[in-house]
């Protein structure tokens, strides 16, 4: 299906590009074979106003790909569409050095994981546009080499789906719960924080924005149709949504026993430790939303003293983990 709609996108565009005088949408509708094949032509009995929708849609989507279509009207009332060359025509691309090298760097940095292909593919197409050619951007640049490290296979689909605007489907699995939920959720951005991969974007089940870890999403990502319900952000804050989750902004603190030899996450995290014999610690740590959710992850590792609040928390969590 995403093959047929990319072939009659690229054929619209081709219409609209090649004819010197604007085409109405009857001419259209018999120019394009998709369009022959899934209507006929008009008055030949075919849907006139699923056309219709259908057109308006990859008329759409063209100029959201950039697509410049101008709307002419003629003496006559008729309307008709065309895009000019002149209009539609990139300047030379032109880069210096150092333009090049950042450009290349970033295609390296994805040289390890699925997007290694497309990352390729963008290079030499920017061999083509101007890219010098005694920038290798392959070429070790220090001891230190770039890595953006992508295991998920909910990744890929969820980068196209965010670039497409196209709503999903997926499993989820929350750090309190026994079983996956599955969620319906329009797609805003993707952002790794602390070698974790996270999904911003709006949950239609809760009717509000969320982030997802990728890590815990089973299954398969499948897409659905239609179109966003939700406004999209402007800026997308994926890092600071997490980093308030896991008590990065945290303006209070907790007391919680930690057995000796584990939790060294929490221990990082630590503005006094004090040990307490019999194989226990005890730490405080700064307190913010989302700590009950983390301290869960640790089992019987952990145990709070204090506040009550987050103390009644974390036991809430662990008796639905037990209930399953």
């Amino acid at each position: 299906m995403a093959i047929a709609k990319a072939e009659r996108l690229m054929n619209l565009a081709l219409c609209l590009l090649g004819t010197r005088r604007p085409l109405s949408k009857r001419e259209l509708r018999e120019s394009i074979e998709a369009y022959v094949e899934a209507f006929g032509p008009e008055g030949s009995g075919g849907s006139d106003d699923s056309f219709n929708r259908m057109f308006e849609r990859d008329k759409d989507d063209l100029r959201e790909l950039g697509l410049v279509i101008e709307t002419v009207e003629s003496l006559d009332g008729e309307v008709g569409y065309l895009a000019r060359r002149d209009s539609n025509r990139l300047p030379p691309i032109t880069l210096d050095a150092e333009e090049a090298a950042a450009l290349g760097l970033a295609a390296k940095v994805w040289q390890q994981a699925r997007l290694a292909g497309a990352a390729s593919g963008a290079l030499q197409k920017l061999r083509a546009a101007g890219l010098p050619e005694d920038v290798d951007p392959y070429e070790a640049h220090g001891a230190l080499e770039p890595r953006i490290p992508v295991h998920e296979a909910a990744f890929e689909p969820l980068m196209l789906a965010c670039r497409d605007r196209r709503p999903v489907v997926f499993d989820y699995r929350k750090a309190n719960a026994a079983q996956p939920e599955q969620r319906h959720v329009e797609p805003w951005a993707l952002e790794c924080w602390r070698g974790h991969w996270y999904l911003a974007g709006f949950d239609r089940d809760r009717g509000a924005e969320r982030v997802f870890r990728l890590s815990r999403i089973t299954g398969k990502v499948r897409s659905r149709g239609g179109r966003f319900t939700a406004p999209v952000p402007d800026v997308v804050t994926v890092r600071e949504t997490v980093a308030s989750w896991a008590g990065e902004t945290a303006d209070r603190t907790a007391v919680i026993r930690l057995r000796s030899g584990a939790g060294y996450p929490l221990r990082a995290k630590a503005t006094a430790v004090r040990e307490l014999g019999d194989g226990w610690d005890e730490l405080e740590i700064p307190y913010g939303h989302g700590l009950d959710a983390w301290l869960v992850e640790f089992g019987p590792d952990v145990v709070v003293r204090e506040p009550a609040e987050l103390r009644a928390d974390v036991v809430d969590r662990l008796r639905a983990v037990a209930k399953g």
